[in-house]
């Protein structure tokens, strides 16, 4: 079974203690850093002479950056990889030049359907605010738009289905086994246009909403975007968030930046809510799974 020669993590991955350990058994040297490095020639120098690179979701590693450092020959994502255009890893290049690349999924939504469950609920019934409806309600019978059916879209519409809401979702294609919970496949537009809270649940980099879709939208909606970037054109959020509207993100990736972090209409809790602590034993055993199989096959 192979042995890196050096292991370097460029920035903080979130593998726990005992993860750590195992990977230092798999690696003649492993260099853990804590912080987030500031630019490429930064995650050049932390690579140096490194066989395995390992990064979370917070840096990039650019094909520049792999073509300076050639002694490459595994990058491990210790985030979601669910394509080549939303990875944080030049994917093609990698591919070109034999870098095996891996990613994880599926690590940390339960937090995230927690989150999304606990803010709405919150909105609802009025807990500290006023209720959205005008009086206390709950879930049962609210249209729930999901964008994106994925792992953590459909775990967000089966929450709301659970607790009685009516679910619509649009998707790149309509879903059997969702049709046969009864939920229904929508065109964008209506599907904004229909639902009284709508949850984007996308990949990176993925924009779907324009100044066209928040129109359909209209007013007195509640959205959350639970991706790790905007699912929308920040000039039209801009103009649609200035009505009767309110927009949940757990993190700033979410909203985009700071520039709406004190805007009235805007919650954010500034923190990743799929962080728990069984997110992150989950994480680590699946970074780890992925380690160990590069390790055997060469």
């Amino acid at each position: 079974m192979y042995k890196f020669k050096k292991v370097v993590a460029i920035e903080p991955v979130g593998l726990e203690p005992w993860a750590e350990e195992r990977l230092r058994s798999m690696a003649c040297d492993v260099t853990m850093h804590a912080d987030i490095p500031q630019d490429a020639d930064e995650i050049v120098r932390r690579i140096g002479g490194a066989d395995a690179v390992l990064l979370s979701y917070t840096s990039t590693i650019t094909g520049d950056v792999l073509a300076r450092c050639p002694q490459v020959r595994y990058v491990g994502m210790c985030c979601s990889l669910y394509s080549p255009e939303s990875a944080n890893v030049d994917i093609r290049y990698a591919e070109a030049h034999g870098i095996t690349v891996t990613g994880i999924r599926d690590y940390g939504d339960e937090g995230v359907v927690e989150y999304v469950v606990s803010a709405l609920v919150r909105r609802l019934h009025g807990f500290g605010m006023e209720p959205w409806f005008g009086e206390p309600s709950e879930i049962t019978g609210l249209k729930a738009g999901i964008v994106g059916l994925g792992k953590s879209g459909g775990m967000i519409a089966d929450a709301m289905r659970f607790f009685g809401a009516e679910i619509g979702y649009f998707a790149r294609s309509e879903k059997a086994a969702a049709a046969a919970k009864g939920y229904r496949f929508m065109p964008l537009g209506d599907l904004l246009e229909w639902s009284d809270v709508v949850f984007c649940c996308l990949n990176k980099n993925t924009v779907l909403l324009g100044d066209g879709e928040f129109a359909r939208l209209g007013s007195h909606k509640l959205l959350f975007n639970t991706g790790l970037s905007p699912a929308w054109q920040e000039d039209a959020f801009a103009r649609w968030i200035e009505g009767d509207n309110v927009c949940y993100c757990d993190t700033v990736g979410a909203l985009g930046g700071e520039r709406f972090l004190g805007h009235p209409h805007v919650r954010c809790a500034c923190v990743s809510t799929g962080r728990t602590r069984q997110a992150s034993r989950r994480l680590s055993e699946k970074v780890l799974a992925n380690v160990e199989a590069f390790c055997k096959r060469s």
